[in-house]
């Protein structure tokens, strides 16, 4: 093949009327095809007779495909909360009644280390009608996860963002819908004044502690509660819910549940509805406390879920997600620093829906 090199010289003398035009068009043209020649001609015998390829771990790639990976970067669409399959939202069930539970400090919380708004406590309340099993899975703070759109961040987030884009239980219904796989149906969301109102309303509650218990930095003084039976007033269930420097999270969360189970035990001893003057009290201190979308407003509505509760008595199942099955800690880099992280074993959510979908099997 012939190949004369252009005098570039040449291109630089005026070109004059039709002729010039002409060549002008011709040079241009000429140009443009052997651009592509080459290009077609190199793909054909040249690169392709030796070719280049880039190790990437468990595949190899043409140096041909990555350029063409800068291409399809741009067109490929950004994995969000809503078109990511592992947040999928489900459907609801009609044997099935998911109630989440979510506990804040508040905005009367003198020390506040953390956001009023942050959720301290996070548990989902299944209950199964047809087999009348009933179980209580805690939700550890630290879960990382999508929030919305591109943002992730810890689950105890999800209220105080709902609550900043104007639909506060709806919102943080449905992101724990998507992370457990089960359809959240009501929400309930009470501060730790209002929780140690209740207490106090009810007369205490009476827990039994298999070894004894201490907190000795939280409080100012060394809190502390035998092994055995224990009746607590108020702030004693509070302290004892809410320490956290002599144990983990998982133990904390385990204590909230035991605090729970006794307000439910406590609640059916006192048959409530037999004596309305209490009832009224304690309805009124849940009215002026509570943020929930359940129907407990009236009598009626009271007892079918007082009903559901005591039939469930026997049957309540408890968990808490942890790094002993679901879970392993890390840490991310954000805009706010390195910070504590749970996230899930298996790299999604699937080993969490699994569980939600087994415990009331």
């Amino acid at each position: 093949m012939n190949f004369q090199q252009p005098d570039f010289n040449q291109l630089n003398k005026p070109l004059s009327g039709q002729a010039g035009d002409k060549k002008r068009y011709i040079s241009v043209a000429f140009f443009i095809l052997s651009a592509v020649g080459i290009i077609y001609g190199a793909s054909i015998y040249g690169i392709r007779a030796n070719e280049i390829k880039v190790a990437n771990k468990d595949k190899e790639e043409t140096i041909w495909g990555k350029v063409a990976n800068l291409f399809a970067v741009s067109s490929e669409k950004k994995m969000t909360l809503e078109n990511d399959p592992d947040y999928t939202m489900p459907k609801p069930e009609d044997n099935r009644w998911d109630l989440l539970v979510l506990g804040i400090r508040g905005e009367d919380e003198i020390d506040q280390e953390v956001g009023a708004l942050l959720t301290d406590t996070m548990m989902v309340i299944s209950y199964d009608k047809e087999t009348q099993r009933t179980s209580m899975v805690s939700i550890p703070r630290d879960l990382y996860v999508r929030i919305y759109g591109e943002k992730t961040d810890k689950i105890n987030s999800a209220y105080e963002i709902g609550i900043l884009r104007n639909n506060e239980l709806g919102f943080t219904k449905k992101l724990i819908s998507r992370i457990t796989g089960v359809y959240i149906d009501s929400a309930i969301v009470v501060d730790f004044s209002s929780f140690e109102k209740i207490i106090e309303d009810l007369g205490g509650i009476d827990v039994v502690l298999d070894k004894p218990f201490t907190e000795a930095q939280q409080w100012g003084y060394e809190f502390s509660l035998p092994a055995g039976e224990n009746h607590l007033d108020g702030q004693t269930a509070l302290y004892y819910a809410r320490s956290r420097f002599s144990s983990s999270d998982f133990d904390r969360a385990q204590r909230q549940q035991k605090i729970i189970m006794a307000i439910k035990d406590k609640v059916l001893a006192l048959d409530l509805l037999s004596d309305p003057i209490k009832t009224l009290s304690i309805l009124n201190t849940i009215r002026k406390n509570v943020n929930t979308d359940l129907a407990i407003w009236d009598a009626g509505s009271l007892l079918n879920l007082s009903r559901q509760f005591r039939e469930a008595d026997e049957k309540i199942s408890r968990y808490v997600i942890t790094t002993e099955n679901l879970l392993y800690e890390s840490h991310i880099q954000t805009d706010v620093g390195n910070i504590y992280v749970l996230l899930p074993n298996s790299g999604n959510l699937q080993g969490i829906k699994q569980m939600f979908q087994d415990i009331i099997k």
